[in-house]
Order: C-alpha cells, then sequence, then structure tokens
C-alpha cells in the first residue's frame, strides 16, 4: 500500500491541531499554581458546557426557539430529569430518555 505524501501531510496536520491544544494548557497549567476561586470556578465548567448542549438540543429546533407544547424532546427529557435526579445513574437516565422520546415520536 502506497502513502501518498499529500495525504500523510494531512494526516500530520490533524495530528498536530488536535495534540497542541490538548498538551499546551497541560503543560503551561502544571508549571502554575491556580488559586483556589480559580480551581472552584473549574469545577463547575464540565456542567456548564453540558447544560449548554442540552439547552441546545432542547430548545432550539433549525435555529429557532422551539414551542413548548409541541417539543416532543423536552417532554422526553423531563422524565430523563427524574431518573438522573433520583438514582444518580447514567445507564439509566440515557434508558430512560430514550424509551419516552421512542413512545413519544409513536404516539405523536
Amino acid at each position: 500500500m502506497e502513502v501518498r505524501p499529500d495525504i500523510f501531510l494531512i494526516i500530520l496536520g490533524a495530528a498536530l491541531v488536535t495534540f497542541i491544544p490538548r498538551v499546551l494548557p497541560l503543560m503551561l497549567l502544571s508549571r502554575i499554581t491556580i488559586p483556589e476561586w480559580g480551581m472552584r470556578w473549574l469545577n463547575y465548567m464540565p456542567i456548564a458546557v453540558m447544560s449548554a448542549l442540552v439547552a441546545q438540543e432542547l430548545f432550539i429546533d433549525g435555529g429557532q426557539f422551539s414551542a413548548l407544547n409541541t417539543n416532543v424532546e423536552l417532554i422526553a427529557a423531563l422524565p430523563a430529569f427524574w431518573v438522573a435526579i433520583k438514582t444518580r445513574s447514567l445507564l439509566g437516565t440515557v434508558l430512560t430518555g430514550v424509551l419516552a422520546l421512542m413512545l413519544l415520536r409513536l404516539l405523536f
């Protein structure tokens, strides 16, 4: 199998573009001490990003705010949120959300 130079350079460039943003902050942040308020702030980053992604999927359809009374995804998310709060089980939450969405799409 022959490797073309242009394809090899594309793969190498993609590897660098993926590697540099991950390693550079790690190298820089490992040498400095982050203050306590900064660490508290960073602890909220994963949930903030996840909330933004989920909210966009639930409330926006085609670049427009989706009507709440016809939003099947939002209605299906309610039992999934309830299971997530009560059980703290990722598998249970995902299964509940998928099943609720399947049932609602079947009915509507």
